[in-house]
């Protein structure tokens, strides 16, 4: 018997059908108090500019001006709620948003599936030269290759219909394909390593029973990657959302752009509203953390899995 089994003390417990049993309970040790109010500690510290932006979106901005931004309220209104949304266009900026993140979500994690099934489950010449290279493409600094990157999009046509300028720049399709470009690396390695936790019995069986490469991948793996597939969805959904960068350069007309301009266009000439730009991140935050709740069971799954393998 371990030293850390004897320290264990046994507490018997009853159910509400009258059925007993004993469970095994460790005494606290200081090194894991010390961890929880850490934890604890910095969960707060983490919270401290969401709960300011949603404190000073409910007061008056002439009350901030004059007591200070956390001086104790004279009183609350939904006047910066209403302002945002007068002057964010909110609307047309979550259709914009979504017009841009949903065909570069769903191209992303099928792509980066794609290849995580071929590097996982077969053996061949250039598997790791290709994971590597995947991998490598996200340590490319992305400023380094905006002015290239808008000569070339400048010089491909698109109709009318797909590109107010007439060309790729100036489209959503630029956006997308940089979003796909950029991201399948980080989703290809993920999934790759995620795959290679499946025994690969699965696949020799499907085999034998006559299952296409299609069969395997999309009826057999795919189903049993889904908390990889949900955590990725979570994370990539969030980096996509909150792009500035190249919906600002490669979106030429403002009535285009995603919902994160819309944040800069409150912003004053010589003074700046903070209490309706805290009304406004707090209306650019709510799909975020509309989909972190409901896909959290299987996000923490999938960035767990593994935790305790050894």
């Amino acid at each position: 018997m371990s030293s850390d089994t004897a320290k264990k003390t046994t507490k018997t417990v009853t159910t509400a059908e009258g059925r007993t049993f004993e469970t095994k309970t460790t005494p606290l040790k200081p090194a894991r108090v010390f961890l929880h109010l850490f934890l604890a500690t910095l969960g707060v510290l983490w919270m401290v500019p969401l709960l300011v932006s949603l404190y000073a979106s409910f007061r008056p901005f002439s009350e901030t001006i004059n007591k200070g931004f956390l001086s104790a309220p004279d009183s609350f209104s939904l006047e910066n709620y209403r302002a945002a949304l007068d002057q964010g266009d909110f609307i047309d900026k979550y259709w914009n948003t979504a017009l841009i993140l949903i065909p570069s979500l769903i191209l992303t994690l099928f792509l980066a599936s794609l290849i995580a099934f071929a590097a996982s489950r077969f053996s061949w010449r250039f598997n790791i030269f290709f994971l590597v290279l995947f991998t490598a493409g996200n340590l490319l600094p992305q400023q380094i290759i905006v002015a290239p990157l808008f000569q070339a999009f400048r010089r491909i046509p698109l109709p009318e219909f797909m590109s107010n300028s007439g060309n790729l720049n100036g489209s959503n399709w630029a956006i997308i394909l940089l979003h796909v470009g950029f991201q399948s690396g980080f989703c290809t390695f993920v999934l790759s390593n995620y795959m290679k936790l499946l025994p690969k019995e699965l696949n020799e069986a499907a085999m034998v029973d006559g299952a296409s490469l299609w069969t395997q991948y999309w009826h057999i793996i795919m189903p049993l990657t889904r908390p990889a597939l949900a955590a990725l969805a979570t994370l990539e959904f969030a980096w996509i959302y909150n792009d500035f960068f190249w919906a600002v350069i490669f979106e030429q007309r403002g009535d285009d752009r995603p919902i994160t301009s819309a944040l800069s266009n409150l912003g004053g000439e010589f003074v700046t509203d903070t209490n309706v730009v805290s009304a406004a991140s707090i209306f650019v935050i709510i799909p975020v953390m509309i989909v972190y709740f409901a896909l959290q069971k299987h996000f923490i799954a999938g960035l767990t899995l593994g935790a305790n393998k050894g």
